[in-house]
């Protein structure tokens, strides 16, 4: 459940708003812990509108049959799941310094270096999953963290 739930569009997307979310945050010299606050409180605005919007696009017809607002709501629920664990590991590195245990740039950076790394996991499991060959599939990894290093790019431009 959890790897079909977490290697999703929505999952790749969340991993990029976050990054970028650190990378602006991040960008003027604010603490771990308002970066965390920030990367929080946009993650779940930007949930909740895909929550919302999935609803409403998947509610009435589709594929020739009824949807109830219910089944729309817990299929678009479903959905956007990877886009709320994807924050998770990152926000975890950002609360590592907030609470002092590493210094705060050194959490930023943690932080952005990380989701490379979760994006290149993502990668290497949709295209593994897809059954592609073992060149496609570390192909489909970098392809996948070369937007986390877009944004550790951005990031070094604007620091």
């Amino acid at each position: 459940m959890l790897r079909t739930s977490f290697v999703t569009e929505e999952s790749v997307y969340g991993v990029i708003l976050v990054s970028g979310m650190i990378v602006v945050a991040g960008g003027h010299g604010e603490t771990s812990w308002q970066v965390f606050w920030t990367v929080v409180v946009t993650v779940l605005v930007f949930w909740a509108a895909h929550v919302y919007a999935g609803t409403v696009a998947h509610h009435g017809f589709d594929d020739h049959r009824m949807v109830g607002l219910g089944e729309a709501f817990r299929g678009a629920l479903r959905r956007s799941f990877g886009m709320l664990v994807a924050a998770l590991i990152p926000s975890s590195i950002l609360l590592l310094g907030a609470a002092r245990v590493v210094p705060d740039l050194l959490a930023i950076w943690t932080a952005l270096w990380v989701g490379v790394l979760v994006l290149a996991v993502l990668g290497l499991i949709a295209f593994r999953r897809r059954g592609a060959s073992p060149v496609m599939q570390v192909v489909g990894a970098l392809g996948t963290a070369a937007f986390g290093i877009a944004m550790i790019l951005l990031k070094a431009v604007i620091h």
